[in-house]
């Protein structure tokens, strides 16, 4: 081996003899020779390609995705560097810019491959705006990059050999049509040089991948679960329906793929009855896996928990994929650590999901084609933001129609979703999967609703004294100071400090942890008051007597009615006690949607709360208040702006927040050890349990002071010098981030 020239204070070390182009080399000079990785990679991104038209593409796609690493100067600094991160690109860095050559090349072959040409372009930096992308192409010394590569690739077979389809096929695709084509190709291509590149790098990671465990071994193993549960379960009407529920389910499993409703009362068993009917849809029609897309991060470990208890022993068949640790910073860890979904269960959250649909980073975007023939349950699918309402249905819609996948909109408020003359962006018109004679709806009316008297509002004071004179009650708030200022006052009146509060300031690990003390004090028959914000309404298992609820829309009432006498062990109706709140939920759809609340009670004051005619009623006034595709993403996705169309789809309202990991229970090893050995996906998805979302602008401002730091240049993070900021029972408080624990500050 040659040596390289020494550096200050460092030992020579040895450079890669051979004179190959290389793609990569590993920190101990292993090379990885650029011939190979093309040629793996396109072999991969063709095993991979959701649909036959794009096999042939994505073969051409990764055999000239690298193209550029054939210059000169690429090889001289891949020698030169040696390491893990020397193939990446950088900003504005022309000697590192390896994917304009392969871009230039398939237009070169011919014009109509721009699809081609625009995923071989992002796979480092993301799609981008195709007419920046046209401005980087006719840069004179972008074409020199290509003269360089050309001159010096050492299998022409590569370049030269036949497509293997007719470029003309892509001309008769719709413009949305080909945006996604596109974003398929970009998918299998990006998922295809991450798999190539770790399997080099780390074997035994790409080993631990393979999941030995079929779909129909996932059927029958639920299957078994429950019949064990029925077999166990009390003779009650709440029993008796969840199990004609799940008949109905399994038998409607047979119909042909598409788009399917699952309405069933709030404790009707839907979690698992989902999964029953989507596990022997999939095993029926050959679909490949199970993707369930859940709104909120607080919820899903319950979920997932579920999932886990149903499939034991196959537990590891489950990945449970947040949004709240993703690798965001572009490095050679982060690219492999990122989810490509390559499970047969996954449960998610919906900004994950829709995130792959509209996102343009290669990370967030590698796992889309796995999206394709599958069954993807929408739980509590009332909770899709109706400002982006036309692209998020258009997309879902597509991969159903386009891409082989089955929609199962899944809530106990049905939102009105189909396609109408008033709503041309709706859904195929759904197939119910319950059937009305179920009467599941009637049956489970477990809950008395008692509406506020108009123009009156509650005081906090007031509430206080409401929830304090009951033994076994919930009281819901719109906001996080609210629930932590109602939880003192009620503790204020009862003298003693036995009030449990829930919101997501505090981590998910912090709010388990609640909830196990809750279930334990009700088998113990103990009183239990619980203050919480609405992050407990949708698929947390509670169950109280009696529920206060801030006046909001119409879904969210009857989904705190569902805590509300859930079990129906009740001797009578438990009590939903709505009330009109001191304060005002957050601007924007919550505040919209009680308006329209407000208005149907005015036009009936004694409105059902669960009929299903009321919810259609509620979804179409409150669609026709909303423009239902606020940011323009359809005309942007015609146009391919792809990078337009990521910053402007935005699932959470004013992109206002970021994660942290806080001080609390075992976090500080999780932290040591993504510290020493980098970012993989099962360290991230460890430090899930302990993160807090924040305000952005909040948690940038305390990485400037140095109040937060950052782990492996990826998480940020408060040590343990925060933890009296961290409160027992209301989690992080923000104003005491930098009020350090003394013990910090004494030296030594």
């Amino acid at each position: 081996m040659t040596k390289g020239p020494e550096r200050p204070g460092e030992p020579s070390r040895p450079r890669v003899v051979t004179d190959e182009p290389l793609a990569h080399v590993t920190e101990d000079d292993r090379p990885h020779l650029l011939r190979e990785h093309l040629e793996a990679v396109g072999q991969w991104a063709a095993s991979l390609a959701p649909r036959e038209d794009l096999r042939a593409p994505a073969l051409a796609t990764g055999r000239w995705h690298d193209l550029g690493k054939y210059t000169r100067d690429f090889q001289i600094r891949i020698r030169k560097e040696n390491g893990f991160e020397a193939h990446l690109e950088k900003e504005g860095a022309l000697e590192r810019d390896h994917s304009t050559a392969g871009a230039l090349w398939a237009l070169g072959r011919d014009r109509r491959l721009l699809p081609l040409a625009l995923a071989i372009a992002g796979h480092h930096a993301g799609l981008p705006d195709l007419a920046q992308f046209k401005e980087r192409l006719g840069r004179k010394e972008k074409q020199a990059l290509l003269a360089d590569a050309r001159a010096r690739c050492d299998v022409p077979a590569l370049l030269e050999g036949p497509l293997g389809f007719a470029p003309d096929v892509l001309l008769q695709l719709e413009p949305r049509q080909l945006e996604l084509w596109t974003r398929m190709l970009f998918s299998v291509l990006c998922d295809a040089d991450f798999l190539d590149t770790e399997a080099f790098f780390d074997a035994s990671r790409s080993a631990a991948r393979e999941v030995p465990v079929s779909l129909p071994r996932l059927a029958e193993r639920l299957r078994a679960f429950l019949e064990e549960m029925q077999r166990g379960a009390p003779d009650t009407e709440v029993n008796s329906v969840r199990r004609e529920v799940l008949a109905a389910a399994v038998e409607a499993a047979s119909q042909r793929p598409g788009v399917f409703s699952l309405t069933v009362p709030t404790g009707g068993g839907k979690t698992l009855t989902s999964m029953a009917f989507a596990l022997e849809h999939a095993r029926t029609h050959g679909l490949r896996r199970v993707i369930v897309a859940i709104p909120y991060t607080s919820i899903i470990e319950q979920s997932a928990e579920a999932y886990r208890q149903a499939f034991q022993g196959l537990e590891h068949a489950v990945i449970e994929h947040h949004s709240a640790v993703d690798p965001g910073r572009e490095t050679a860890l982060n690219r492999v650590a990122s989810e490509n979904w390559d499970a047969p269960v996954i449960v998610t959250t919906t900004v994950q999901l829709l995130e792959s649909l509209f996102a343009n980073r290669p990370s967030a975007c590698r796992k889309l084609h796995r999206v394709a023939r599958s069954v993807i349950v929408l739980d509590e699918a009332q909770t899709l933001p109706p400002s982006l309402l036309a692209p998020i249905l258009d997309g879902l819609g597509a991969l159903v129609k386009d891409y082989g996948s089955s929609v199962v909109i899944c809530t106990a408020t049905q939102p009105a979703l189909s396609r109408r003359p008033d709503f041309q962006e709706g859904l195929p018109e759904a197939r119910e999967i319950v059937p009305a004679s179920v009467r599941a709806f009637e049956r489970l009316r477990r809950v008395r609703v008692r509406w506020p008297a108009p123009g009156r509002k509650l005081p906090y004071a007031e509430l206080a004294d409401a929830v304090a004179a009951e033994r076994d009650v919930l009281a819901v708030v719109h906001l996080r100071d609210d629930a932590r200022r109602l939880c003192e006052l009620v503790n204020a009146r009862l003298g003693h400090q036995e009030t449990l509060h829930l919101s997501a300031l505090m981590c998910p690990e912090h709010r388990s942890k609640v909830l196990a003390d809750i279930k334990a004090r009700k088998r113990r028959g103990e009183p239990v008051r619980l203050v919480a914000t609405q992050l407990v309404e949708a698929g947390v298992d509670l169950d109280f007597a009696v529920v206060f609820r801030g006046l909001g829309g119409l879904d969210s009432l009857a989904q705190a009615a569902g805590r509300c006498n859930r079990e129906g062990l009740l001797e009578g109706l438990g009590e939903l006690r709505v009330y009109e709140p001191e304060t005002q939920p957050p601007r924007g759809v919550p505040r919209a949607a009680q308006d329209v609340t407000r208005g149907l009670l005015e036009q009936s004051p004694d409105l059902d709360l669960f009929a299903p005619e009321s919810f259609q009623q509620y979804f179409e006034r409150l669609y026709a208040t909303r423009r239902l595709d606020e940011k323009g993403i359809q005309s942007l996705r015609e146009k391919l702006h792809f990078a337009e169309v990521a910053r402007a789809f935005k699932l959470v309202e004013d992109d206002w927040s970021a994660s942290v990991v806080v001080p609390y229970g075992d976090c500080e090893p999780l932290l040591e050890a993504l510290r020493e050995r980098g970012p993989s996906r099962e360290r991230l998805r460890a430090l899930q349990r302990f993160t807090v979302t924040v305000p952005r602008k909040l948690r940038e401002a305390w990485l400037a002071r140095e109040l937060a730091r950052l782990a492996a240049e990826t998480v940020a993070y408060l040590g343990p010098e925060h933890e009296p900021a961290y409160h027992e029972r209301f989690g992080l408080l923000l104003d005491r981030v930098g009020i350090f624990d003394p013990e910090f500050l004494i030296p030594g």
